[in-house]
């Protein structure tokens, strides 16, 4: 295959939740002998299918998928703890000559991946039961105020709802001593090796709200609920974060009856279609992505994405497309 300026490439698909990036992942794996490589934090763990959206074994057509159900419900999953994983399974991909496809929703896994993580120090669950107990005393807003006196700049950058990303930075500004933003400035060791071709999927943002609503109305109806019930009924459940995630949320509490079925529907449509708003936002920032407007799963899209990934290739010393149409084109 074609040395790539000597890195061997690496296509990462990025985009809003229910764009289809599972699909044209996919599409893109069968005709360039790819394997998928999981981006989405949600998916690591085990037993959360329903409400992630995870492409079950039956629709994978005999495309490997990895890091899907790598954590168990209770377990601490970190980015730097998929940065370790994803380096480690992209490495043996390309040892067999395949090309790997990183797909999913997560961006700051997908960050830590390609541009490595900052000195930062580790977890204090003491610190954070802190935190937890002031958001739940004052409110979660409580915490971004803390994080705004703290550090200006995070406190602008993460959303005041993230309580997840808030509490992090609290606990990295109160453990270091220094503002995160500070620390996250100092030099980090990205990605080599790989060339990196980005695709980026663009769908009409009122056909996107539709699907989002559609897909969320069959997550209820196709066992989610029941899937909640499962982890609430584990010995470890207060410890399960995925809980905490769309849908399973909302999920939570129509099982505790603090809101009705319709409720939870309605409330995770709306929640969903803020976070594809964010979702956006955020990969709007990296650079190099190639922009397609449309869905995953329409044909004509597939065919641009893969019309790109040859021209990108073969503009940096890879094969013509001709060559690339091939799976051949990517074994060693």
């Amino acid at each position: 295959m074609g040395t790539l300026s000597g890195d061997y490439p690496l296509v990462v698909i990025v985009g809003p939740t229910a764009a289809g990036k599972s699909s044209l992942a996919i599409a893109l794996a069968e005709q360039l002998g790819g394997e998928i490589v999981n981006c989405d934090s949600v998916q690591v763990y085990r037993g959360f299918d329903i409400g992630t959206g995870k492409v079950a074994i039956a629709e994978r057509r005999g495309i490997p998928h990895h890091l899907l159900d790598v954590a168990e419900p209770g377990e601490v999953f970190t980015a730097g703890d998929y940065r370790q994983a994803a380096t480690r399974v992209l490495a043996e991909i390309r040892r067999r000559g395949r090309l790997s496809i990183v797909v999913g929703g997560t961006g700051l896994y997908l960050r830590a991946l390609l541009e490595g993580l900052f000195e930062a120090p580790q977890r204090s669950e003491q610190l954070r039961a802190r935190l937890a107990n002031m958001a739940k005393r004052w409110g979660r807003e409580s915490l971004h105020r803390l994080l705004r006196r703290l550090d200006a700049t995070a406190a602008e950058r993460i959303h005041r709802h993230d309580t997840s990303k808030v509490m992090r930075a609290l606990e990295v500004c109160l453990l270091a001593r220094q503002p995160i933003s500070a620390l996250q400035g100092h030099g980090r060791a990205g990605l080599r090796g790989f060339r990196v071709l980005k695709i980026g999927l663009n769908p009409d943002r009122t056909k996107l709200a539709q699907r989002i609503n559609l897909r969320v109305e069959r997550m209820f109806s196709s066992g989610l609920v029941e899937e909640t019930r499962v982890m609430l009924s584990r010995p470890d459940a207060e410890h399960i974060k995925p809980l905490g995630a769309l849908g399973y949320s909302q999920a939570v509490a129509m099982l505790r009856a603090e809101i009705s079925r319709e409720e939870a529907i309605r409330s995770t449509q709306a929640a969903t279609r803020q976070y594809a708003k964010r979702q956006m936002t955020w990969f709007r920032r990296e650079t190099g992505v190639e922009w397609l407007a449309g869905f995953g799963d329409d044909a004509e899209i597939q065919r641009r994405a893969l019309d790109w990934i040859a021209r990108a290739w073969h503009s940096a010393g890879g094969p013509a497309r001709s060559e690339v149409d091939s799976e051949a084109s990517f074994q060693a």
